[in-house]
């Protein structure tokens, strides 16, 4: 196999914390550098929404995650790379991220959330979907066929067609395609999406070292593999494993390897420390790993002491576009009549932020008036809550004082 050229993004650990996973490091990429843990705000359609990049980097966020799927739609992969990339694209000078595309996979094909919860006495059926939802998109070994929810058009994504895709967005960081599965889902049908999962990392691999050197006049990109595996120990455990050695081995053989890891698939809450556990006893430690889609305080805290280094979620934006605020005594929705004639900062306590000079009456007008301002404000202050919030739980680790930072932040949230 020719010899690909080195990537430009590495990983550097730093403080371990105690003798757990848990640790300080720093992501190095093309477009800059990302201390560790990190969260990473979501821009899906190369945007955060009601926001510009600008802000979204004053308040500290050091990398942007894009949807390769939302991209391919609208406005084209072809669109973007004619831009020089996702980050010359939305204006954003530092790192990005995209997603595969295989959230969609399940989204798509079954109507249901992430996290499913698994009823007492429920009889899993793979060919259950959502109530109420058409089923939109069709899985088998080769990929995956779908429909637009844009217009109904039908489409195919395969391994191969994500990276293409993935490339022409030219994200520093980008990870294979997977099939993500619900707890809907029975023991057999997780075994086979497991295995089917890992013969698509395989081909991922093979087109993204084909495109690196076809595309070695843009900055390199770093893939990530995606541990699936629901709640099953062993699964989780064999696809850690499998992943791992595919990279060293594809690296050994003069290709490019996995740069990180991503964890996904749906997680029941009360376990999710413990899965992230397995999956990082099994990965190489000097690799950064990725949760997708999680920010929760308590979920934050605990995928950080099992090893994770960066993650993103859209709640923090959505939630704060319907009058969800964050604060240091919990979230609050601000639209309710008890902030009408509040004229505290939005949270007093908190660290000072981009938004730290309005007050709750104002933001409780704004939403009340329907004025576009509101949904700005409360989305730069949530995300400056979680950025801050992740990066305080960075400098405690680095200082030797986490666990006192932990309690007392998740003490007072959820006290």
């Amino acid at each position: 196999m020719p010899v690909v050229t080195a990537a430009a993004t590495g990983f550097t650990v730093g403080t371990r914390l105690g003798s757990g996973l848990g640790r300080t490091g720093v992501i190095s990429t093309p477009h800059g550098d990302i201390a560790t843990p990190a969260f990473v705000p979501v821009g899906t359609k190369a945007t955060v929404k009601t926001v510009v990049p600008e802000a979204v980097a004053e308040l500290g966020a050091q990398a942007v995650l894009a949807n390769a799927y939302h991209l391919y739609l609208q406005p084209g992969p072809a669109i973007v790379d004619a831009a020089g990339g996702l980050g010359a694209f939305m204006n954003w000078p530092g790192p990005t991220y995209t997603d595969s595309g295989g959230f969609q996979v399940m989204s798509l094909g079954v109507g249901f959330k992430k996290v499913i919860e698994m009823s007492a006495g429920h009889s899993p059926d793979d060919g259950k979907i959502a109530e109420g939802k058409e089923r939109l998109a069709a899985v088998d070994d080769d990929g995956v066929t779908f429909k637009s929810h844009l217009d109904g058009s039908t489409h195919r994504f395969t391994p191969e067609l994500s990276m293409q895709i993935q490339h022409q967005l030219g994200a520093d960081i980008i990870f294979a395609f997977d099939e993500l599965t619900t707890l809907m889902n029975t023991r057999s049908y997780q075994e086979n999406s497991l295995e089917r999962t890992r013969l698509w990392a395989i081909r991922c691999l093979a087109e993204h070292n084909r495109l690196s050197r076809e595309r070695s006049h843009r900055p390199q990109q770093s893939l990530w593999g995606v541990i699936q595996g629901a709640q099953y120990e062993d699964l989780r455990r064999k696809a850690a494993r499998d992943l791992a050695e595919m990279g060293a081995r594809d690296d050994a053989d003069g290709g490019k390897g996995f740069g990180g890891f991503g964890i996904g698939g749906a997680l029941e809450k009360e376990n999710l420390g413990t899965i992230v556990g397995w999956v990082n006893e099994e990965l190489p430690a000097d690799k950064p790993k990725h949760l997708l889609g999680i920010s929760e305080p308590d979920d934050v805290f605990v995928a950080i002491e099992n090893g994770i280094d960066t993650f993103d979620c859209v709640s923090p934006t959505r939630v704060a576009r319907n009058g969800a605020i964050y604060t240091r005594d919990g979230r609050v929705n601000i639209t309710n009549r008890r902030f009408r004639d509040d004229f505290a900062p939005l949270d007093p306590d908190g660290a000072p932020n981009y938004t730290s000079q309005y007050s709750r009456a104002y933001l409780h007008h704004l939403f009340r008036a329907k004025e576009g301002l509101g949904p700005t404000l409360a989305t730069l202050h949530n995300l400056s809550f979680v950025i801050e919030m992740v990066d305080g739980a960075r400098r405690a680790i680095e200082d030797g004082r986490y666990e006192d930072y932990r309690d007392d932040f998740l003490g007072r949230y959820y006290g």
